[in-house]
């Protein structure tokens, strides 16, 4: 019977959900506490963890499960059975030798680049992240031509399901145009306010890690089902109900491990509040990278870089590293100066959002390069410093500042890049509509009440899960197709004085 056929798929779905829960704890305690020793063997473990959910997702018997399933028109459970032909595409369009011999390499480059990164040592990684390449380029093919897409798409695919190059390319293309005078409007209209106050000291990492808990659950984290650790780079990753994130600390300044916190914050707060009823079912999970991006940026950049923010934040932030309240670097002001600082760099992660575009626009140009064939891997430094001087002026000095300082090629995440923008689109979006929804929503962010917030949040884009695909889930949130109107208006108002 059809209605039998889709209960034995969600019981079949159900039991991988739960085995990349496990993959995901292991991925996360390889990146955070686990000894270098012991790298090996849990590259072993994980890739067999890997093969053992490819195998469970193209099982014959899923085949004929899924052309006999049926489910009600218009139900989550027709969405479900959507997301679940898709899934299958995508897993049986890959061999299972190429599953486990991608998630070896993977493993062992992502431990490589540790080191490589430290010692900015390009020549070392080459070999092992040559080899994550080859297999990815494998797996760009396999699912292209079972998808009809070109190699790149079907990678995009991955992370953001329907995107296409052809969605990115325009929005590119219009930032790649205006980027240089838009930089130059802000660091113009900046140079006519008073620069920031230094805030000089040496801030304890305990007083950091503090400070980013109360923020937090200051934004509806839930600390029950979730927990703050270290890594080389930020990430947010765990399990159901147990979402576990990351950053970074330096003794000199506590800024950027507070925006670490934030944005990761961002990342968990969608995946804690995804529909709980559907969690171990791929309706139940999040809609795509695009979208994901769009919380975690909308929360560190355009929400805690805002002046409200900073209103409500610096009291706190002075309480926390025993400072005078008449000291004039500790102002909401000068904090506000401070995040919203126009200030090419050379590392993404820290940049500003005037600048941030460009540090995507140079990856995005090389990954669809090396996925193409068109650039050659030992010709990555050359080409990445050469991205970075013709769209921000700035010569790299070493390959720690510049290829080397992304984990996602080394862990295989080739066609996540272009998410980060795309998100940044969005989240413009969503704010622009939620503050015309409830107009006392930057009122109470003064007060660090972030309720109003989430609340207008959950039921829009959290609690929506894969039931829709991401134009849809914009439309019907904000009343409108997704659009860089919001975005651009959002830059010129907050860095060029247009607001």
């Amino acid at each position: 019977m059809p209605q039998q056929a889709y209960a034995d798929l969600e019981t079949h779905f159900a039991r991988i959900g739960r085995i990349r829960n496990a993959l995901g704890i292991l991925c996360w305690d390889k990146d955070v506490m686990m000894p270098s020793g012991a790298a090996e063997g849990r590259a072993e473990s994980i890739a067999t963890l890997s093969v053992l959910c490819h195998e469970l997702t193209t099982a014959p018997v899923m085949g004929d499960l899924l052309a006999r399933a049926e489910a009600p028109a218009g139900s989550w459970q027709e969405a479900n059975l959507r997301e679940m032909r898709r899934a299958f595409i995508h897993a049986t369009a890959v061999p299972s030798d190429l599953v486990e011999a991608t998630s070896r390499a993977t493993s062992r480059c992502e431990m490589a680049w540790r080191t490589a990164r430290r010692d900015s040592d390009f020549a070392s990684l080459l070999p092992l992240l040559a080899e994550v390449l080859a297999r990815t380029r494998d797996i760009a093919a396999a699912k292209g031509a079972a998808l009809g897409l070109s190699p790149y798409d079907a990678l995009l695919d991955q992370f953001d399901p329907g995107t296409r190059r052809t969605d990115i390319d325009p929005v590119f293309a219009e930032l790649r145009r205006d980027l240089p005078g838009l930089i130059e409007a802000a660091l113009a209209h900046q140079a006519r306010q008073p620069a920031p106050l230094p805030l000089a000291g040496s801030f304890p990492v305990a007083r950091q890690e503090g400070l980013g808990r109360t923020m937090m659950t200051a934004l509806g984290f839930d600390m029950s089902r979730g927990r703050l650790d270290v890594s080389i780079h930020p990430f947010c990753g765990g399990a159901e109900d147990d979402v576990r994130i990351t950053t970074r600390y330096e003794q000199d300044d506590f800024l950027n491990a507070v925006m670490g916190v934030v944005h990761e914050t961002g990342h968990a707060l969608y995946e804690q509040g995804l529909p709980p009823e559907w969690r171990a079912q791929p309706v139940g999970q999040a809609r795509g990278m695009s979208l994901h991006e769009s919380q975690s940026l909308l929360m560190e950049m355009q929400v805690a870089r805002s002046r409200p923010f900073m209103d409500w934040a610096a009291p706190l932030l002075r309480r926390t590293f025993d400072i005078a309240d008449d000291d004039p670097a500790w102002s909401a002001e000068n904090f506000y100066r401070t995040v919203t600082r126009v200030r090419p760099g050379f590392i993404r992660v820290d940049a500003d959002e005037v600048t941030y575009p460009a540090h995507v626009l140079v990856r995005y140009d090389l990954e669809t390069a090396l996925i193409d064939g068109r650039l050659a891997l030992r010709d990555l430094p050359d080409a990445f410093n050469a991205g970075i001087e013709a769209l921000l002026g700035l010569t790299v000095p070493s390959d720690r500042l510049g290829c080397l300082q992304d984990i996602h090629w080394p862990s295989g995440s080739w066609g996540y890049f272009p998410t980060y923008t795309m998100g940044a689109i969005l989240a413009a979006q969503l704010r622009a509509a939620a503050f015309r929804d409830d107009p006392t929503i930057p009122e109470a962010i003064g007060r660090g009440d972030f309720a109003p917030l989430l609340a207008w949040l959950r039921p829009r884009v959290h609690a929506q899960g894969s039931r829709l695909s991401t134009p849809d889930i914009i439309r019907a949130a904000t009343g409108a197709p997704p659009s860089t109107d919001a975005y651009r208006a959002h830059l010129r108002d907050r860095y060029c004085g247009q607001g």
